[in-house]
């Protein structure tokens, strides 16, 4: 009976503990890894595999499926498909004569290969042979490596030996070669073997994705040194009293607009190297490596090697957040610059409008004056008229003494009532 209820996503992530899992490599073998990098969608990576393995008659994988190991005759089969990249690995038992020439990969379709989607971006042969066939450096180096110096060491706490030299060697299918590792067995067995092949494989892989940001590095110092050029150049300006402001202000702005688009182009490359940077360490750590005398080991190779590198993506970064901050730096100064200019010309603007308010007001109550005394003539020239004719009417009136008495009446009362109005404008 079942009564609990159970998270969706809990046995997704509890089978994330078996992803990709190694494995069992007995030796003698041959291996050969190809890593697919692609920008599209993962479906032509899928169907890549299907086709393999319907022509190999092997099961086909579920949907969704992440990772994928079949077996055909002594030939097996990896499968893994990660954000950006596809990963085979065949791995071919048995003995042979020599590894590197005949390959696990002549088990496969010629087509097939030729068709394979995305940019190989890694290729390499391995070798694991039992520790019967173990062989001094120099003597390896000269008949699998042609004569170059070799990078190695005892893995596996000793049980292993692993050589390579990170070149590329010629290969009929691939123009610009393959490169090579040779692993011996001393007492890893089938499955530490595999593990340590994987780790070999791993380490490989993400050392090249990691060195995907070198190029993009490197051109960005030359964009960041020409933008760090015109900005000094802006700066320089800035110090003196211009006129120019608003056109440097929009030479910020544009400066500005660039590097966040420089921020945009590199920023997932960036981080992408950080962390798979972090993976090749992690990887040559879980080799558990001793050194070989005479022979580099894989870390110290890659902290020679391809420690710098990400140095200089990690400053190509930095130097990206330093040229931002400098340009909100700057151009916060010249707006605040701006901003004070703006406003002594508005305190002035104002001033001017309050002398023009002024000059208005006093020409206002000089028109006022006027009007009450162009108000009172006309009101006093009525006046007399009705004087005039109550004269003729018979009345007794000196018309000219009540039109002169009635003059300052007159006047004060338009006054007053002039003022009344504008205080009742005012109001309103």
């Amino acid at each position: 009976m079942i009564t609990l209820n159970t998270h969706p996503l809990r046995r997704s992530l509890n089978d994330e503990a078996h992803a990709r899992p190694p494995i069992a490599i007995p030796s003698p073998a041959r291996l050969t890894t190809l890593t697919l990098f692609f920008d599209e969608a993962e479906a032509p990576q899928r169907s890549a595999l299907q086709d393999l393995l319907q022509r190999m008659g092997l099961p086909l994988p579920d949907d969704g499926q992440m990772h994928y190991t079949g077996v055909a005759g002594d030939l097996t089969i990896r499968w893994a498909l990660h954000t950006e990249f596809a990963r085979y690995t065949f791995v071919l038992g048995g003995d042979f004569v020599e590894p590197f020439e005949r390959t696990a990969l002549d088990r496969l379709p010629a087509d097939w290969l030729g068709s394979l989607p995305g940019a190989i971006m890694v290729a390499m042969h391995a070798v694991l042979l039992p520790a019967s066939q173990e062989a001094p450096a120099p003597e390896i180096a000269q008949r699998w490596f042609g004569g170059q110096e070799l990078i190695g060491a005892e893995i596996g706490d000793g049980n292993g030996v692993a050589y390579t030299d990170l070149r590329l060697h010629p290969d009929p299918r691939l123009a610009e070669g393959f490169s090579r590792y040779v692993v011996i067995d001393r007492a890893m067995g089938p499955s530490q073997s595999g593990r340590m092949m994987q780790r070999l494989f791993e380490m490989e892989t993400y050392r090249l994705l990691a060195l995907l940001a070198l190029p993009e590095a490197k051109r960005q110092m030359r964009e960041l040194d020409r933008l760090g050029t015109r900005l000094r150049s802006v700066t320089l300006h800035m110090a003196e009293q211009s006129a120019h402001d608003a056109a440097m202000l929009d030479e910020l702005t544009d400066l500005s607009a660039q590097g966040e688009q420089l921020i945009a182009q590199s920023q997932y490359r960036f981080a992408a190297a950080r962390a798979y940077y972090k993976l090749v360490a992690r990887r040559i750590a879980e080799l558990r490596e001793t050194r070989l005398s005479g022979l580099q080991p894989f870390y110290e190779f890659m902290e020679r090697r391809l420690a710098p590198a990400m140095e200089t993506c990690e400053t190509a970064a930095q130097r990206q957040e330093r040229l931002m901050a400098r340009l909100q730096r700057s151009t916060a100064l010249l707006r605040t610059r701006v901003e004070v200019v703006h406003e002594a010309q508005n305190r002035a603007l104002l001033a001017s409008m309050d002398r023009r308010a002024e000059l208005q007001l006093r020409l206002q109550e000089t028109v006022e004056g006027l009007s009450v005394g162009v108000l009172t003539y006309y009101a006093v020239g009525l006046l007399g008229y009705l004087f005039k004719a109550g004269k003729a009417m018979g009345l007794h009136l000196n018309v000219e003494l009540l039109t002169g008495l009635a003059i300052p009446l007159v006047a004060l009362l338009v006054w007053l009532g002039m003022r009344r109005v504008k205080k009742t404008l005012q109001h309103g």
